[in-house]
Formats: structure tokens, sequence, C-alpha cells
């Protein structure tokens, strides 16, 4: 009997840190569910405003729109640029005239 009486005292430390353990992971997953729903609305929500904003949500199509304007922004870029040659050279050429 006193094998048994010296065993409870450990068994109830144990049980009490695995209740501390269940608790802190209890809480844990509370949180992380909090998060999930979080994540969740903001991810519909950034859905609606790409369907607005873009026509589409699709990932894919999107990545295509961005590079498509990126593209496109390369090109203008360029073409300002060139058209600024063109100018400075122009004035070059009537300073050089007088």
């Amino acid at each position: 009997m006193t094998s048994l009486t010296r065993l409870e005292p450990d068994s109830l430390r144990r049980l009490e840190d695995l209740r501390k353990t269940f608790d802190k992971l209890r809480a844990e997953r509370i949180r992380a569910e909090g998060e999930v729903e979080r994540l969740t609305r903001d991810l519909e929500e950034a859905q609606k405003l790409a369907k607005a904003e873009l026509g589409t949500d699709d990932e894919l199509e999107i990545q295509s729109l961005i590079e498509a304007a990126t593209a496109q922004n390369a090109k203008l870029i360029e073409e300002f640029s060139a058209a600024l040659r063109e100018v400075e050279v122009r004035l070059q050429q009537l300073g050089g005239e007088r």
C-alpha cells in the first residue's frame, strides 16, 4: 500500500502538468480558429475587390494582367525616353543654328 500512496502524488502532479498542456493547446486552437476565420474573411474581401476592379479573382488571370501591364509600362517608358531624346537632339540642333 505504501507504493500506491507514493505514486499518487506523482500521478497527480503528472495529471496537473498534462492539464496545463491541454489548456495551453486548447487556447492555441481557439486562437488559430479565430485567425483562420479572419484570414478567410480577408481572402473573400480581396476576391470581391479583384472581381470588381479586374473582372476576375483567378490568380493566374491576375498574374497575366500584371505581366501585360508591366510590359505595357516598359514600352511606354521606352517611347517616352525616345521622345525626350528626340526633343533634346532638336534643341541642340536649334542651339547650334544660332
